[in-house]
């Protein structure tokens, strides 16, 4: 089992920054890719963004591309993820999320866990 816990998230302006940050436990973190995924109300759970296990492979949706960078520390068992120029469309519940995979998955029935979750609000 890996437990995964959010934070970082909140409300904040168009054209504003976070950060977020999931902290892993329970397995190896480096043996898991890790994404990130986010779902605003009434729409499908819906990819963002994921990186291999050692970093060095990234994977971006195309409505966040050049705004957010996914970053890793296996050193400290955590993800995050980095939210330039934010939008008021970016308002979601954004969720982080372990694979054991070698690559770089993006569908959600590639993750095997999941986190609870952490609100982001962009106002306009």
């Amino acid at each position: 089992q890996v437990q995964l816990v959010e934070s970082g998230g909140g409300l904040v302006q168009a054209g504003g920054s976070l950060r977020l940050s999931c902290a892993a436990s329970g397995r190896t973190f480096s043996n898991y890719a890790m994404g990130w995924f986010r779902q605003a109300p009434g729409k499908e759970r819906e990819f963002v963004a994921v990186i291999s296990r050692s970093g060095g492979s990234t994977h971006y949706a195309d409505s966040v591309k050049g705004r957010f960078t996914i970053s890793r520390d296996n050193a400290k068992n955590t993800v995050y993820l980095q939210m330039n120029s934010l939008k008021p469309e970016d308002t979601a519940v954004y969720y982080c999320a372990a694979a054991r995979s070698t690559l770089v998955p993006w569908r959600t029935y590639e993750f095997d866990y999941w986190g609870q979750g952490t609100q982001v609000t962009v106002s306009s």
